[in-house]
């Protein structure tokens, strides 16, 4: 038995389910219009059983967070929505005041509600425990309004804000599809690795990359680490090659300095299981120049070089299992997208089980039109990511917690 609910444990019709989705996506900061709509189109899943079961639909979702460009309204959301399921999705410029209130008392079955953004509300921003966030304004407001609460946004399930663990306090709670299957395939992958099992870990978020690499490789998931962009920068700090101090500097500059102790710690314990780049792609003149790293110049390093490729898509072509997380250099440049691609190239046309950790790479698998050729493109990077950590998820412990 299921270690929480799904929506086959509740009988929806004629009730009022409030479902937590993660439609945040790209939005054109001066039109409003959505650039990508594959969150949407994952979700309408979700949405539109519940509405066929009978359920009274309200939405709660968040797009981008104050100060950022694209932090604006859900109204194009509801737009966007209502054309990729067919139906209409209604929308309130309002959370939990009288007009949401209303608008959710007037729903009636088969209909659906997108309220507004809830990082709109300043208790969203805080992380607490669900008992304190079942105090929220929010959740207090928005409770005696539903029968059920849905969680579906498996990319926020990291998270331990209020509209994501609150409700699960004193509601019937399950998980959506979208949840479902990514905490299946993830988990189920990790349990039944075969080997040669290769973990692919690159971007710009070492801190996650580094607890992975300690996690896959001390519980011997993982047969090797192939490291790229900035965690394949550190881990040639780490093993003493001289990156340049312009990339030092740049380590530094992040506050990802400490992460080179905690590199050369894994390059002492595990050895060659920890591979990095032989050759780095450096900018000189204008132009993309591919350097071997006994001769890195005091330049900033864009990507990694063809022979890393080469050995790299090798590794990958010979493994059973493939696990991605972070592209492998400044992908959105032409002149060095060629490692991201190459290496999404080669997990594509791997006979291994492919599994692409949801963020950036999963955004450039997706613009190769790629997606169908891996095993599972996840849509939640941190999430994803702090799985593969072996960390736990706030929102799915408070689903877990709800069943018991």
């Amino acid at each position: 038995m299921a270690e929480f609910n799904t929506i086959d444990n509740f009988d929806v019709e004629n009730k009022t389910v409030l479902v937590r989705i993660d439609i945040n996506a790209p939005v054109d900061p001066s039109s409003g219009i959505i650039l990508d709509d594959t969150r949407l189109k994952l979700h309408a899943q979700t949405v539109k059983e519940l509405s066929n079961k009978g359920a009274k639909v309200v939405l709660l979702a968040h797009q981008s967070r104050p100060g950022k460009k694209d932090f604006t309204t859900l109204s194009q959301h509801a737009e966007a929505l209502s054309d990729i399921l067919n139906l209409r999705v209604k929308y309130v410029d309002s959370l939990f005041a009288s007009t949401a209130k209303e608008a959710i008392k007037a729903l009636k079955p088969h209909e659906i509600l997108l309220l507004e953004n809830a990082r709109f509300f300043s208790e969203e921003s805080l992380s607490r425990s669900p008992e304190e966030q079942s105090k929220t304004l929010l959740v207090r407001h928005l409770s005696p309004l539903i029968d059920y609460f849905i969680n579906d946004a498996f990319a926020a399930a990291h998270r331990s804000q209020a509209s994501l663990v609150g409700f699960t306090v004193n509601t019937p709670s399950a998980a959506g599809r979208v949840m479902e299957k990514e905490l299946t395939v993830i988990q189920d992958a990790l349990d039944n690795v075969e080997h040669p099992c290769v973990f692919l870990l690159g971007g710009m978020k070492p801190e996650d990359s580094i607890d992975v690499m300690e996690n896959v490789l001390s519980n011997g998931t993982a047969d090797s680490i192939l490291t790229t962009g900035i965690v394949g920068n550190i881990v040639l700090w780490a093993a003493g090659v001289d990156i340049g101090q312009v990339n030092k500097d740049f380590i530094a500059s992040r506050g990802y300095g400490d992460m080179v102790k905690k590199a050369e710690e894994l390059i002492d314990r595990f050895g060659d299981k920890v591979k990095y780049p032989i050759d780095v792609a450096c900018e000189i003149d204008g132009s993309r120049v591919d350097i071997d790293f006994e001769e890195i110049p005091n330049k900033s390093i864009f990507d990694i070089g063809v022979k890393t490729i080469s050995y790299y898509a090798k590794e990958i072509r010979d493994a059973k299992y493939i696990f991605a997380n972070g592209p492998a250099g400044v992908f959105e440049d032409p002149q060095f997208s060629m490692g991201t691609e190459d290496l999404i190239n080669a997990m594509a046309s791997s006979s291994g089980f492919s599994l692409i950790g949801g963020g950036h790479i999963a955004a450039a698998t997706a613009g190769l039109g790629l997606e169908d050729h891996m095993s599972h493109l996840s849509s939640g990077g941190g999430a994803c990511i702090s799985m593969l950590a072996g960390k736990k998820l706030a929102a799915v412990e408070a689903l877990k917690n709800c069943k018991k």
